[in-house]
């Protein structure tokens, strides 16, 4: 949807599938970065973009072994939005989609699956999508696939995915709150268990991290035993906890890490989690993919004026992106095992805070420096590509 948005900005011609009847479905990726924030104010969206419902978070603290401790503090940050907004993200893609009318190049098919890739010889010419109607071709000067980490776009590109591995999964659900519940904490890491919980307003977030492949066994302890330890952990979510009512409002979020070595094919080219799945170590998914829309239509609007771009110049996307992603994995990685996986590892023996969230926690000078990385990432985008003169 920005992508689709910067490029009618620009003056042109764009169909944007959503192979689902509307956006209302739990995505997961609730959290506006700073980064994000500042795309939207580039773009004048901002003043209406954050008149939607929103949570704002500016300081990250959390116990770990029952110690308490401080990863970042966005209200150190030097940049004009300071915090995360928790919006969720089927009311940040429909503010897209209106905001987009105003372009009479986008559209936008609801209903409509792309399932499969239209070639011409060697370069792909656009798509074949499932809608209710039956099949439909839409041919393109250039395909764009952003369609998740479950690509079917790369699948049917034959394009090879490097899995770089993740130590667990997570579990996630919802949890009624009421309005005198307050909690400054948001992680909880106890030896052989995490936890990490946002304040939606009237209902708490939940996300309990299990190690990779260990879901049977926590179904096979049964729900009850599930919903003790979690309310051992967060006393808060006591009194909402029987909003759990079975493991069909759990839901399981398998863990990746990878990303494609290659981003295109003639006429075609991947960003987001179709190019390079993240972890949700820092929440950073959906501000990569914006990230990436914007690099995108820097990096092409103009040339797409004249038709498809040569592969060499879409390849120019991934030249941009693939240090920053790298980075951001990289960090990942790191959090992964040198945090989590010894966490889930548990023991007998409690828990040690790391040294490096020690020093981060007593040094309330250093708390900018992991909130900078969270909220600006690396090597933001700023929006450059040109808007047309009379939308």
């Amino acid at each position: 949807m920005m992508l689709g948005y910067l490029l009618a900005r620009a003056g042109i011609e764009v169909v944007v599938l959503e192979k689902h009847a509307d956006f209302f479905r739990d995505f997961r990726g609730d959290t506006v970065h700073p980064s994000t924030l500042q795309i939207m104010d580039e773009l004048g969206l901002i003043d209406a973009f954050l008149k939607l419902p929103h949570q704002r978070l500016q300081k990250m603290d959390g116990l770990f072994g029952g110690t308490h401790v401080r990863i970042a503090d966005l209200g150190r940050l030097r940049t004009k939005y300071p915090f995360i907004a928790f919006m969720p993200q089927w009311d940040f893609l429909n503010f897209m989609r209106e905001a987009g009318k105003r372009f009479a190049s986008l559209k936008v098919m609801m209903n409509a699956e792309a399932v499969d890739l239209i070639r011409h010889g060697d370069a792909i010419a656009g798509v074949r999508a499932r809608t209710p109607e039956g099949p439909i071709d839409i041919e393109a000067d250039l395909t764009i696939a952003c369609d998740g980490r479950h690509s079917t776009i790369r699948e049917r590109a034959g394009l090879s995915v490097e899995e770089i591995g993740a130590p667990m999964d997570v579990l996630w659900f919802r949890v009624g709150r009421k309005a005198d519940e307050t909690e400054n904490l948001f992680a909880r890491v106890e030896p052989g268990k995490m936890m990490i919980t946002f304040d939606r307003g009237d209902y708490w977030q939940c996300a309990y991290v299990i190690a990779k492949g260990q879901y049977d066994a926590v179904r096979a302890r049964g729900l009850q035993a599930l919903l003790d330890d979690i309310v051992r952990m967060a006393p808060v979510l006591e009194c909402g906890i029987a909003d759990v009512k079975g493991f069909d409002d759990v839901k399981l979020l398998t863990v990746a890490i990878n990303r494609l070595a290659r981003w295109t094919r003639p006429g075609l080219l991947l960003i987001g989690d179709a190019a390079h799945a993240m972890s949700p170590v820092g929440g950073v998914g959906v501000n990569l993919a914006v990230q990436d829309a914007v690099a995108t239509a820097n990096l092409l609007a103009d040339k797409l004026q004249h038709g498809c771009p040569s592969e060499n110049e879409l390849d120019a996307v991934r030249r941009r992106r693939e240090f920053p992603v790298k980075m951001t994995q990289a960090m990942q990685v790191v959090v992964q095992n040198n945090i989590i996986r010894g966490a889930l590892q548990g023991g007998a023996r409690p828990l040690k805070v790391p040294l490096v969230v020690r020093l981060v926690t007593a040094l309330p000078w250093l708390q900018g420096i992991p909130a900078r990385l969270l909220a600006l990432g690396v090597r933001p985008e700023h929006v450059q590509s040109k808007a047309m003169s009379s939308p």
